[in-house]
């Protein structure tokens, strides 16, 4: 094999494992402060800040059973976290202080946006609302430091 063929599959397989170990590295970096996908038990009809609004509770609450656990992966661990009395918790992402981490890996943040964008009539002030085990539980990400 010829030199520059030799030298140009040898530049080939270093750009390779670089963008592989790139999109690897992100996930375990841990710097910058932790966010959590909180799931936070509500009343049927107090959904929206304490005030009756019974179609976001009873008809638009998105159904858990629907949703994959590959996909939202922090939803659903929050969710199994949760009881019908208290708060669970995801585990924790950390976002990393120049933001590079973000375009690499999946985040609460993603699943948070994509329940917004599906179930809009779901939505709760910033938070989805979503129906597990026969309890509503208001989904937010929270930043505990």
């Amino acid at each position: 094999m010829r030199s520059v063929t030799r030298n140009f599959l040898l530049g080939m397989a270093a750009v390779v494992v670089l963008l592989l170990a790139l999109g690897a590295l992100p996930g375990f970096l841990k710097s910058g402060d932790p966010y959590y996908l909180t799931a936070t038990p509500v009343e049927n009809e107090t959904v929206a800040s304490g005030s009756p609004n019974t179609s976001v509770a009873n008809a638009s609450a998105v159904a858990a059973a629907n949703l994959s656990e590959r996909r939202y992966p922090y939803t659903m661990a929050a969710l199994d976290n949760a009881t019908a009395d208290a708060t669970g918790q995801s585990n924790a992402y950390y976002r990393g202080p120049v933001g590079l981490k973000g375009a690499f890996t999946h985040s609460p943040f993603d699943e948070l946006d994509a329940l917004t964008q599906q179930f809009t009539a779901a939505t709760d002030g910033g938070g989805v609302v979503v129906r597990h085990d026969g309890s509503l539980y208001r989904l937010a990400v929270t930043q505990q430091v």
